[in-house]
C-alpha cells in the first residue's frame, strides 16, 4: 500500500481526547504513570516525546497499544519507551491526517471516536465508514523499532513491518470493548521470521493522492490469509487500517471495505454482502483520500 500520502483537505485542528474518567474537559497534558507492573499509561492527545539518553538502544522486544473507542491508549511492555506521541488530530468525511514519519521509525495510528460520538457511534456499529456528521481522531505514535517487528491485533496476526505506517479503527469497537495492539520483535522462540516485500510500488508513487481514479475490485474471500489480502489489494494503492470483528475463522479475513467516490460513507464490500454491485472485476471509481478497512476474524 502507499504510505503517508494522503494530506488533510480541511486544516487539521489538533484534536484534545476527553479522558475516560471525566469525559466532558479536554486534557492538556500528558499523562504519564509508570507503575509496577511496567506499565505507561498515556492518552490520546499525549505530545510528549522521550528522553535520549544516548548510548546504543536496547533491542526491541514487546510494546502494547490497549486503546478503548474513547482514544484512552495504555502503553504496556519492555520497550514502552521507544513509543514517541505524535498528536491527535480530528478528521472528517473518513479521511486520514497525514502524520509526519522520519524515515528511521514506525508511525502507529490509532483511530478513534472523540469523546461525543462515542456513545452513538457505538450503540449502532455498522460496519460501515465514518458518518460525514462525525469528526473521528487519528491519534499517532512513532516506533523506534531498529528492525523487523510483528503486529497482531486482538490475538490476530497481521504482518510483519518497519519502518512503515501502521493503521488502526477502533470507531466500530463497543463501550468498554477494549483492543489492543501488539508489536513484537524478531526473538522470543519464533523461527522463520518473514521479511515481506514493499506494499508501495513506484506506480503509486506517481498517482495523485487527492484526485478520483479508476480500478478493478480484487477478489477477496471471507477466509482469506491478511497477507494474501494485502497483496491484492496492493494494486489499488490505498491506505490500509486494521480492524477486528468476531466472527468467521479467527486470524483470516472477515471482510474488506475499499473507499468509493461520490460519498464519504460509500464503499465496496469485499466479498459483496447482498449480492449487488459493485463486485469483484468491476471498475470502480476510488476516493484515495480515505484508507481502505480490513476486517480481520476474532
Amino acid at each position: 500500500m502507499c504510505n503517508d500520502r494522503h494530506p488533510q483537505r480541511n486544516d487539521p485542528r489538533p484534536h484534545r481526547v476527553a479522558a475516560l474518567a471525566t469525559g466532558a474537559a479536554a486534557l492538556t497534558a500528558v499523562l504519564l504513570a509508570t507503575g509496577c507492573d511496567g506499565t505507561t499509561s498515556v492518552t490520546a492527545a499525549a505530545a510528549s516525546a522521550q528522553d535520549d539518553k544516548g548510548g546504543s538502544a536496547p533491542r526491541f522486544t514487546t510494546l502494547r497499544f490497549t486503546l478503548d473507542a474513547r482514544g484512552g491508549v495504555q502503553l504496556t511492555g519492555g520497550s514502552r519507551a521507544a513509543a514517541t506521541a505524535a498528536g491527535s488530530f480530528s478528521v472528517t468525511g473518513g479521511r486520514t491526517h497525514r502524520f509526519d514519519r522520519p524515515g528511521d521509525r514506525l508511525l502507529v495510528v490509532l483511530r478513534h471516536w472523540p469523546d461525543s460520538g462515542t456513545e452513538r457511534a457505538s450503540r449502532g456499529r455498522a460496519p460501515q465508514l465514518l458518518p460525514p456528521d462525525e469528526s473521528a481522531v487519528e491519534t499517532g505514535f512513532l516506533v523506534d523499532t531498529a528492525s523487523w517487528v510483528r503486529a497482531e491485533l486482538d490475538g490476530q496476526s497481521l504482518r510483519w513491518l518497519r519502518r512503515d505506517t501502521l493503521r488502526v479503527d477502533v470507531t466500530d469497537s463497543a463501550v468498554g470493548e477494549p483492543t489492543v495492539l501488539t508489536l513484537s520483535g524478531p526473538h522470543g522462540g519464533r523461527s522463520g521470521q518473514p521479511v515481506p516485500p514493499p506494499l508501495g510500488t513506484r506506480a503509486c508513487a506517481s498517482l495523485d493522492a487527492d484526485t478520483a481514479r479508476h480500478a478493478v475490485l480484487p477478489e477477496v474471500a471471507t477466509g482469506t490469509d491478511v497477507p494474501d489480502a494485502l497483496a491484492r489489494l496492493s494494486g489499488l494503492c490505498l491506505d490500509v487500517q486494521y480492524a477486528t470483528r468476531p466472527g468467521g475463522t479467527p486470524g483470516t479475513v472477515r471482510q474488506v471495505l475499499v473507499p468509493l467516490a461520490g460519498h464519504p460513507t460509500t464503499s465496496a464490500a469485499l466479498p459483496p454482502t447482498d449480492g449487488t454491485a459493485p463486485t469483484p472485476g468491476d471498475r470502480v471509481l476510488l476516493d484515495p483520500t480515505r484508507p481502505a478497512t480490513l476486517v480481520v476474524a476474532r
